[in-house]
């Protein structure tokens, strides 16, 4: 009886673990995005986790899908996944807020969601990978006020704060960093706008109005990605102010890249999507397997891992987007920036 009992337990451990290899081997897992206000998602984040998961599980078949940032279509986009087999979600949610009841139908049904980039506060996904938002955040507004200090800009002076879509949980902890790197300061925000959708025209049609209403008042602005900080240097244009004041931002997108080479923007994040993207197919991966990934911190009760990132402007760029080789100089040192890149060294 022992040794039929033994038998019967070795067969079933190896049933389970061929279970486990083929749940991997032939899965679906999806990654679900929000937006294409930004680029990154198409350029970046989708070709980073399609690379290491044809690495990681060759068999697996990876859908992807972008929802337009339309909450109605991110849902529809969601249950579609589920019901052609997906066994793993990376959802990078539209709404934060709304993500909650997908998060509950996905684990209703034995999916594993990876929150990624933004997190999901009211309903704790399996996984949670980023950047550290609010440390994102706090970065560029110190950034800004050491770049104030150190240009002589005398305390009491104002300065704007354009802030990302109020849907978004991610925003949300940037602008909690921007608030801290602000705190103490000696500098006051003169007005502060969260941006619907992470839209750049109606960051720029905010920016418009607070130049007519503070003029020369304002000697920067903390902007919390690079469309938001473009559109706003855009209404500085607009209005005929030169030279620009010290605008940050966020994701180091070649336009903004550019614009710190021609002096327009004073700041970016340098923080290369096909890191996290590679983590969350790792991730997706452990997750098949039916293990439980690593958890290397805590975040909304959700085991996550933040990567830090660099700050990046006109003194660093060379060294930290061109040698790094994040970014080409023939991609970005065209045109009317040739000259900018000669100055920086980037390139002869």
């Amino acid at each position: 009886m022992k040794i039929r009992s033994v038998l019967l337990a070795t067969i079933g451990l190896a049933a389970l673990a061929s279970g486990s290899a083929f749940a991997q081997e032939g899965a679906t897992v999806a990654f679900l995005m929000p937006d294409q206000a930004s680029t990154r998602y198409e350029e970046h984040d989708y070709p980073g986790f399609k690379a290491e998961m044809a690495k990681l599980c060759p068999t697996c078949t990876v859908i992807y899908q972008n929802a337009n940032a339309d909450v109605a279509l991110q849902q529809q986009q969601f249950n579609s996944v589920i019901a052609q087999g997906a066994k793993v979600i990376v959802l990078d949610p539209v709404d934060s807020a709304a993500a909650a009841a997908l998060v509950e139908i996905a684990q209703s049904q034995q999916v594993k969601v990876v929150a990624y980039d933004r997190p999901i506060p009211d309903k704790a996904a399996d996984y949670y990978v980023s950047f550290d938002n609010e440390g994102i955040g706090h970065a560029i507004a110190q950034s800004l006020v050491e770049h104030l200090k150190a240009s002589g800009v005398p305390e009491g002076s104002g300065v704007l704060q354009i802030n990302g879509s109020p849907t978004d949980a991610a925003a949300g902890l940037i602008r909690d960093g921007i608030h801290r790197g602000l705190k103490d300061s000696g500098y006051k925000t003169l007005a502060e706008f969260d941006t619907p959708d992470w839209a750049p025209p109606k960051a720029q049609e905010w920016a418009a109005g607070q130049i007519t209403r503070f003029g020369a008042d304002i000697k920067g602005v903390v902007a919390a990605n690079d469309g938001t900080g473009g559109g706003a240097i855009a209404a500085f244009k607009a209005a005929g102010v030169n030279p620009v004041p010290p605008v940050t931002g966020n994701d180091a997108t070649i336009a903004a890249l550019q614009l710190i080479i021609s002096g327009d923007q004073y700041n970016t994040i340098s923080k290369p999507s096909e890191i996290v993207a590679a983590a969350a197919a790792n991730i997706a991966v452990t997750l098949l397997k039916g293990e439980t990934p690593e958890a290397k911190t805590t975040l909304y009760n959700t085991p996550s891992e933040l990567f830090v990132p660099a700050v990046v402007t006109a003194e660093n760029i060379k060294a930290e987007i061109f040698d790094k080789g994040i970014q080409k100089p023939e991609e970005v040192c065209t045109g009317e920036y040739v000259e900018g890149c000669k100055k920086l060294g980037i390139i002869q």
